[in-house]
């Protein structure tokens, strides 16, 4: 197994990629190619982007394989300068309080731009 992961080429993932549309199938694990979105990312990048207008930088990804269970959420906004991380993460939740109810899990970064 060690020497089949080692010799896995771009070429093998590219043709994996091909055969399974948007997923990966790699060594019995599934990944979704980050090129295209869930409709949970979308919609929570939206809500996320006007809770945060000033956000400079956003992405949220579906860690749970696209089922909505998870998500992985980097969030960079003025909006958090002079806030501890605690309170920045509270801002968070509170935007996505609705959503949050029906997910499993959640991770946030938050992080104040650097000028």
């Amino acid at each position: 197994m060690l020497a089949c992961k080692r010799i896995c080429s771009s070429t093998t993932i590219s043709a994996f990629r091909a055969l399974r549309g948007s997923q990966v199938v790699l060594f019995g694990q599934v990944q979704r190619c980050l090129s295209t979105q869930t409709d949970g990312e979308v919609r929570i990048a939206k809500l996320l982007r006007q809770k945060f207008p000033l956000a400079s930088s956003l992405k949220v990804v579906d860690i749970s394989g696209g089922c909505g269970a998870m998500y992985e959420i980097h969030i960079e906004s003025s909006e958090f300068k002079g806030k501890r991380t605690i309170q920045q993460h509270q801002l968070v939740n509170q935007a996505l309080k609705d959503e949050i109810q029906e997910m499993h899990g959640l991770r946030i970064f938050t992080d104040v731009p650097k000028q």
